[in-house]
């Protein structure tokens, strides 16, 4: 089948997953080839932004008892998809070595990275995620990519380097293991049970907030990737 940027846009919404917007790859992407040898010509970033992907995966995941938690959902989902359209689908989570995902989400849409390190967005502020990557061997029609500047150029006070209560989150960087000496210790800034304090101070986005038990879910995960024997 030779998909177009519309109907892919359609099937990720069938699964409750949001197009992150498209491009077309370069050279310096690091954009590898399809499976069959052809060369990449189109790519259409798939995630989440709001309720719809948690919603889904939920419900999924109980009734199939998902074993990998979201990455094999993601995978369970976007291979069939992409191969029904005649694409190939890659992961942040396959490497190492590990492909620029961050630099592929730039050039789709207009991310940036934000003071604590994640990429934000004009809408969605801090709330998204990309679960993988659509890859097409033909050129599709694209719109001009939306070139809005980041919104932390704006904001003067800066509140997400202010909140985190143990100062993990500074100019120079992110303390990882004062982050995760706070998390193993104490969860008196509410970081555990509804997500990381500084991320919550950010102003933009706050429509796309995830709910109590996606902030939970994805917090034990990072706290499995910062300790990996500490199973909150």
């Amino acid at each position: 089948m030779t998909a177009s940027l519309a109907s892919v846009v359609a099937a990720l919404t069938d699964v409750g997953l949001a197009p992150r917007g498209a491009f077309h790859p370069d050279s310096d992407d690091g954009v590898p080839p399809l499976p069959d040898g052809r060369a990449a010509a189109t790519m259409v970033l798939a995630g989440n932004a709001g309720p719809a992907m948690w919603q889904r995966f939920s419900v999924e995941r109980q009734a199939t008892d998902e074993p990998n938690g979201l990455d094999g959902w993601s995978k369970r989902v976007l291979n069939p998809l992409a191969k029904a359209l005649g694409g190939h689908a890659i992961f942040p989570s396959d490497g190492p070595p590990y492909v620029p995902f961050q630099r592929w989400a730039q050039r789709a849409e207009p991310v940036y990275p934000s003071p604590i390190g994640p990429l934000i967005h004009p809408d969605f502020g801090l709330w998204h995620a990309y679960r993988g990557v659509l890859v097409f061997p033909e050129v599709f029609d694209l719109p001009a990519k939306d070139d809005r500047p980041s919104p932390c150029e704006s904001c003067a006070d800066k509140p997400c380097l202010e909140t985190c209560p143990v100062g993990a989150m500074a100019p120079g960087g992110y303390n990882v293991p004062t982050c995760a000496d706070h998390l193993a210790a104490s969860d008196s800034a509410g970081c555990l049970s509804k997500s990381c304090a500084a991320r919550r101070a950010c102003p933009i986005g706050r429509d796309y907030t995830y709910d109590t038990a996606q902030s939970q879910f994805h917090m034990a995960a990072f706290i499995r990737a910062l300790r990996p024997g500490n199973n909150p």
